[in-house]
C-alpha cells in the first residue's frame, strides 16, 4: 500500500470507528433533551474533526519544523483515543452480532403473546429488566473504551518516569574472593530523544547514585536515531560515577538505521557522534573489546560488543569473537550485549564460560503486568527472554526493562528500571 492510499484510507477508518462508537453515546443520551444531545454531538464530532485535521497536518509538517518530543506527543494524542475506542467497538460489535442472530431466529420463530402485554408504541414485548440490554452493552462498551484511555494517559503522566530499583543476587561459582559482594548498577535503553521531563530523568540518576554501586553498566540505545538527541541530557548522565567506572555499549537505535540519511557518510558520522557522547559523559564505551577488572588483587573480564540481534530484521554490528579475545583465561566473564536474542544464538552455544550477559532492548513492551512472579507482556510473544533474570546451567542472562521509552511516551505496568546486582560466591 503506497503512502497516498494510506493517507486517505486511515482517516476513513477513523471516521468509521467514531461512527460506531457514537452509537453507544447516542443510545445513552437518548433520554436527554434535544439541546443536550446536540451539544454532545458537537463536542464528540468536534474532537473527531480535530483528530483528523491533526493527522493531515502531521503528514505535511517538515521533519524539523517541530521537536521530536512534540511530534511524539501529537501522534499519541491521535493514537491513544482511537486505540481505546477500538475496544469499545469490539463490545458494540459483539452486541450487534448477538442482535443479528436474534433477528434471524425471529424470522422463523415468533412466540404468541397477548396484546395486553405488547407495547403499543413499539409493538414489542416490554423488557423485564430495569436497564434494556442494548443500553447495558453500550455502557459496557464505553467503560471498556475508557479503561485503556485512562490507563495509557496515566502511563504518560506517571509511569514514564516511575523508576524502580530491582535488586538481584548473582551467585557465580568461579567468582574470586576479591569480587565477593561487588555491586553493579545497570540501566539500559535511555532513548534520550523521547524524554519530556528532565527533572524526573535527573531524579532517576540520583536514585541510582544513592545505591553507591562499585561499577555501572549501560547496555545500549542512548538515542532513538540522531546523536544530537542526547545533547541536552549530557549534563544529567555525566553525573553517573562509580569507583570502578561506567561501561557502556551500543544498541540497535544508536546506529540511526530507522531514519533516512542524505549519505552513507552522514549516517556513519551520526554513529561516531553517539560514541563521542558516551565519551563526553565519561563512560567507557566498549566496541567489541574487553576490559580486565581488578579488585583486591583478583581479576575478572568485562566484555562489550556492539549490537548483535538475531530476531527478524535484527541489526548485527558486533563481533563477539574479537571482543572475547584476551579474556579466555579469567575465571569470570561478564558480557554487555544489548539484544537478549544474542544469548541463545551465540553466547550459550559458543561461549559456555561467559557467566552473565547483561541486556536490554525489549523495554518489556512498556506495557503489561509485572507483580512478583506474575509477569505478562506482549513482549513475550516476540522474545523468549524479555524481562528479568534467566538461567541455563551456570550461565545467566539479565534483561533490563529499560530506563526510557520510545514510540508511546509512557509505561503501563512495566516500569522503568534501575537494577542493582550483588556478585556472590556460589
Amino acid at each position: 500500500m503506497n503512502r497516498t492510499a494510506l493517507f486517505f484510507i486511515l482517516p476513513a477508518i477513523l471516521l468509521l470507528i467514531d461512527t460506531y462508537v457514537y452509537q453507544a453515546i447516542k443510545t445513552l443520551s437518548r433520554s436527554a433533551s434535544e439541546s443536550t444531545q446536540r451539544t454532545i454531538a458537537i463536542i464528540y464530532w468536534g474532537f473527531t474533526g480535530l483528530s483528523i485535521l491533526l493527522y493531515v497536518i502531521m503528514q505535511f509538517l517538515p521533519p524539523d519544523s517541530i521537536s521530536r518530543t512534540t511530534r511524539t506527543f501529537l501522534w499519541a494524542a491521535i493514537a491513544i483515543p482511537y486505540f481505546s475506542k477500538f475496544f469499545a467497538v469490539l463490545v458494540i460489535f459483539i452486541g450487534d452480532i448477538a442482535r443479528f442472530f436474534q433477528w434471524v431466529v425471529s424470522l422463523f420463530y415468533k412466540p404468541e403473546v397477548s396484546e395486553a402485554v405488547v407495547d403499543t408504541t413499539t409493538k414489542t414485548m416490554p423488557s423485564t429488566d430495569s436497564i434494556p440490554r442494548s443500553e447495558f452493552l453500550m455502557k459496557t462498551a464505553l467503560v471498556v473504551g475508557t479503561i485503556p484511555l485512562v490507563g495509557f494517559s496515566w502511563g504518560i503522566l506517571s509511569g514514564a518516569h516511575d523508576y524502580r530499583i530491582r535488586r538481584i543476587k548473582l551467585p557465580l561459582k568461579n567468582l574470586p574472593s576479591g569480587f565477593n559482594g561487588m555491586t553493579i548498577a545497570q540501566i539500559s535503553d535511555i532513548h534520550s530523544g523521547s524524554f519530556f521531563n528532565k527533572t524526573a530523568v535527573r531524579g532517576g540518576v540520583e536514585m541510582l547514585l544513592g545505591q553507591k554501586p562499585d561499577i555501572i553498566f549501560f547496555t545500549g540505545d542512548l538515542v532513538n536515531s540522531h546523536a544530537e538527541e542526547v545533547n541536552t541530557y549530557i549534563d544529567v548522565f555525566n553525573k553517573l560515577k562509580a569507583p570502578m567506572g561506567v561501561y557502556s555499549t551500543l544498541g540497535n537505535h544508536d546506529y540511526g538505521k530507522y531514519v533516512q540519511w542524505p549519505s552513507a557518510q552522514a549516517e556513519r558520522q551520526n554513529v561516531l557522534n553517539v560514541i563521542a557522547a558516551h565519551k563526553q559523559m565519561g563512560w567507557n564505551i566498549m566496541l567489541d573489546e574487553n576490559k580486565i577488572l581488578e579488585q583486591n588483587g583478583d581479576k575478572i573480564a568485562l566484555i562489550g560488543v556492539q549490537n548483535l540481534g538475531f530476531g527478524p530484521a535484527a541489526l548485527r554490528a558486533g563481533n563477539l569473537a574479537k571482543a572475547y579475545q584476551g579474556a579466555e583465561d579469567y575465571p569470570v566473564k561478564l558480557l554487555l550485549s544489548h539484544d537478549p536474542t544474542h544469548w541463545d544464538a551465540e553466547v550459550r552455544p559458543k561461549y559456555p564460560d561467559i557467566d552473565v550477559q547483561f541486556s536490554g532492548h525489549t523495554h518489556g513492551a512498556q506495557f503489561g503486568v509485572d507483580l512478583g512472579d506474575v509477569k505478562w507482556s506482549p513482549a513475550q510473544y516476540f522474545y523468549k527472554q524479555w524481562a528479568g533474570l534467566y538461567q541455563e546451567g551456570d550461565q545467566r542472562l539479565y534483561v533490563n526493562r529499560g530506563y526510557g521509552y520510545i514510540g508511546y511516551p509512557g509505561r503501563v505496568g512495566i516500569l522503568p528500571e534501575i537494577t542493582i546486582f550483588e556478585l556472590t560466591k556460589a
